[in-house]
């Protein structure tokens, strides 16, 4: 019953993602004196969008146009992959570590070469910098993959959760250091500061909206759902491979509850507190991320399990 109540919670992550953005908003909003937005605001937005028609950019061609399904498509399947609670729905496409990095990456890529497509000079600034980070932020995220599966063995994610709730793993120092590489990740999957700040409206400092500038309608309201499903998947796997959970599945969906309202507590204090970086200093800060990983590594393989 485990695995069926874990994949109706994947299905509902479909729903539910768009809430943890705004909660991070409304958040944030609170702690600088703010009384902003309902952490339901990402629900309007996509209902005024989706009621609105698609564009088509003159001269744009299929790439373009394929896109937004393309990426939503790719997060989808991701969402699928993600354990919830330490299980995972009955699903065909399983729950590999390395296929949900190279489903992550398909969607960062399918809106660089729509860029491409429309020839458009602030998406293709955005995506130049957006391809530039993935650089350096997909193989952080083999690397704190990799601090994860050492215990499990395996790269499934399903296991490699598994193996994070024996409370043996919290002695570990190779532990320790995933969790830290992995707070990185979340900031860069969420594209929240200090790496890039979600509600500038400047073209020439965005990152991961650039690429959405010219696309409306439906369109913009796939792109915005797979970015907020971006939130739930980095959160959801922070909190399944590096925090807390202890008993059976219902008390490991009560705390992987709590752990993402913390996530996103976290996050947005650090919005709060923490100004944009300049675009050259991410690379050395997710360069960091990577040697803390690699330094788990090393005191795993070194010193093996406790």
């Amino acid at each position: 019953m485990s695995g069926v109540g874990a994949g109706a919670l994947q299905v509902a992550g479909i729903a539910l993602a768009p809430l943890l953005p705004g909660t991070i908003q409304s958040v944030k909003a609170r702690l600088q004196g703010r009384r902003g937005a309902s952490p339901l605001q990402p629900y309007r937005v996509l209902r005024r969008l989706w009621g609105k028609s698609a564009v088509d950019v003159e001269g744009s061609g299929i790439v373009y146009r394929t896109a937004p399904p393309l990426a939503a498509a790719c997060i989808l399947l991701a969402l699928a992959l993600v354990p919830v609670a330490g299980d995972s729905g009955p699903w065909p496409v399983g729950n590999d570590a390395l296929v949900l990095v190279g489903l992550l990456a398909m969607a960062r890529f399918s809106l660089a070469a729509a860029a491409w497509d429309t020839a458009n000079g602030f998406a293709l600034m955005g995506s130049a910098r957006e391809l530039m980070l993935a650089v350096f932020g997909e193989a952080l995220l083999v690397l704190v993959l990799l601090v994860a599966a050492l215990p499990a063995g395996s790269t499934d994610l399903v296991a490699m959760s598994d193996a994070a709730h024996a409370s043996g793993i919290w002695s570990e120092p190779a532990h320790w250091c995933g969790a830290l590489a992995m707070a990185i990740v979340v900031v860069l999957e969420t594209g929240r500061q200090p790496i890039d700040n979600p509600d500038t409206h400047l073209e020439l400092t965005m990152i991961h909206e650039g690429p959405l500038l010219e696309y409306a309608g439906r369109d913009l309201a796939l792109l915005h759902w797979a970015a907020a499903a971006r939130h739930w998947i980095a959160l959801v796997l922070a909190a399944e491979l590096f925090l807390p959970h202890w008993g059976g599945f219902a008390e490991r969906l009560l705390l992987l509850a709590g752990a993402v309202l913390l996530l996103c507590g976290a996050l947005a204090a650090t919005e709060t507190v923490q100004a944009k970086m300049r675009i050259l200093r991410v690379p050395g800060l997710l360069a960091m991320g990577g040697l803390i990983a690699l330094v788990g590594v090393g005191t795993w393989v070194a010193g093996g399990p406790a």
